[in-house]
């Protein structure tokens, strides 16, 4: 049974496990598990996401009921209407806070403006050797995105060299290599925390809030937060 966040007649929100694909995809042909089918199946009523969010990454994920509520919700997000926070931990130690300005590339090769705000919640050193260092170094950090470009906030961190752990794509394949082998954790330590938007019929401020999975919250007790 997925967590269901929210609910009320228009739309629903869950907390998306890690791994969980939103919808079909040629990609993955081979997963017969999708977070939209299984919402139908709990639900018995028709569901379209609104959003999207990386397979690995897990947290608020937001449906709509009818396709009316489906379009208007997918103009605030196209807009930058909607405020997103997300968790993360990350290689290094970040600063205190940061913005970081970095456009990015589209498929197409079209660049598009990309912003992304962030601040360090926590940090901690392991007695652990990682190539030519002595200890291995991480930070926890709350990021808002303000933009909302495909795989912004891994390609953002990636770019100003402190990777998002258990990212396969833009992260540090040595920091992946040694979650994996020493705590058996490939998760990718992405979780999308909270939006908050205008409802699209009663336009009454909503804040909606995932708890941080099981994966995450066994990494943080290994950093001692």
């Amino acid at each position: 049974m997925l967590d269901i966040l929210f609910r009320d007649e228009h739309l629903i929100a869950i907390n998306k496990p890690h791994g969980l694909l939103v919808h079909r995809s040629s990609i993955a042909a081979d997963v017969e598990e999708f977070a939209l089918q299984l919402l139908r199946d709990q639900t018995g009523q028709w569901v379209n996401p609104v959003h999207r969010l990386d397979r690995k990454t897990g947290g608020v994920l937001l449906f709509a009921f009818n396709k009316q509520i489906e379009a208007a919700m997918q103009k605030q997000f196209a807009e930058n209407l909607v405020k997103k926070k997300y968790l993360a931990i990350v290689r290094g130690y970040t600063p205190d806070q940061e913005d970081i300005d970095y456009p990015l590339r589209k498929e197409n090769g079209t660049l598009q403006e990309a912003f992304t705000s962030y601040r360090t919640l926590k940090q901690a050193e392991l007695d652990i050797p990682l190539g030519n260092h002595p200890s291995s170094r991480y930070s926890l950090v709350e990021a808002t995105p303000s933009t909302g470009r495909m795989h912004q906030l891994r390609k953002h961190f990636s770019h100003i060299f402190h990777p998002i752990i258990g990212d396969r794509t833009h992260g540090c394949n040595k920091q992946n290599r040694l979650f994996k082998e020493k705590w058996q954790m490939d998760t990718m330590l992405l979780h999308a925390s909270s939006v908050t938007f205008n409802h699209p019929i009663t336009n009454e401020i909503l804040v909606i809030e995932a708890p941080l999975q099981e994966e995450f919250l066994r990494v943080m007790e290994l950093m001692e937060w």
